[in-house]
């Protein structure tokens, strides 16, 4: 079971920012994504979640063995993929609760009673150390970053999919928001979900400690390793790896 992308290009606004990417992400495993500002990174997430700004000109995308790369959002979603956002938005009118809810029912193709959701996320809350003030308010509205993302990962929580795309989760956190953010994704992370983690620096695999490394340089997979490839690039940046600089 796994999630496959094959010479994957993709276009935005007519110019190239994916040029051929071939990968595998398999359940129960973390893979980290990284590379520098403008790789391709975030275009490439968006692709895989269906973005239609984002168009695929060749290539597959395979969610276990489907091919879903004409898919649209909603239908990549019932199969089990989960992106979370870079900058996710706010958005008034609609409580948290309320939002979660239609996610889940969108998402499993059923409605769900009322209390038996109350009870589910009250339970999920309690689990991520989340205050239950936060189910009334407006979504993500006044929200600090590290809560931001924590929303997020209650939403993963709740969806349960088989692959997550996390989009630089540590994005904007401090330390101590980025601790809480990581405790969060190691309590919902599943033994058969598998996880693709997109960031620029280390730091955030010290608490989510990633089975493969990709680097993404100018749209293309130019090293691939082990954790240790991180802590290499920690040491002394991307330079070593992109090849023409």
């Amino acid at each position: 079971m796994k999630l496959e992308i094959i010479d994957l290009r993709v276009e935005v606004a007519g110019k190239e920012i994916i040029k051929g990417v071939t990968a595998t992400f398999e359940k129960g495993k973390t893979v980290a994504l990284m590379g520098p500002n403008g790789s391709g990174k975030s275009t490439l997430a968006l692709a895989l979640a269906g973005h239609p700004k984002y168009k695929i000109t060749k290539g597959k995308i395979l969610l276990d063995g489907k091919d879903i790369t004409k898919e649209t959002p909603d239908s990549r979603a019932k199969n089990g993929l989960f992106l979370s956002f870079q900058h996710p938005q706010e958005i008034t009118g609609v409580n948290l609760s309320t939002f979660l809810r239609s996610s889940l029912q969108n998402v499993k193709g059923k409605k769900i009673d009322v209390m038996d959701f109350h009870k589910l996320l009250k339970e999920k809350m309690a689990e991520l150390g989340i205050e239950e003030q936060f189910k009334q308010r407006y979504l993500n509205v006044g929200f600090s970053g590290g809560e931001k993302k924590r929303m997020e990962i209650l939403q993963l929580s709740l969806l349960e999919p088989k692959y997550a795309i996390l989009d630089e989760t540590d994005s904007g956190l401090d330390v101590d928001s980025l601790r809480l953010v990581c405790d969060a994704v190691n309590k919902v992370k599943k033994k058969d979900m598998g996880i693709v983690l997109i960031t620029h620096y280390n730091r955030i695999l010290k608490f989510i400690q990633p089975d493969q490394v990709h680097v993404l340089y100018k749209g293309k997979i130019v090293k691939s390793g082990g954790k240790e490839l991180a802590h290499e690039i920690e040491e002394n940046g991307f330079k070593g790896y992109l090849g023409d600089e």
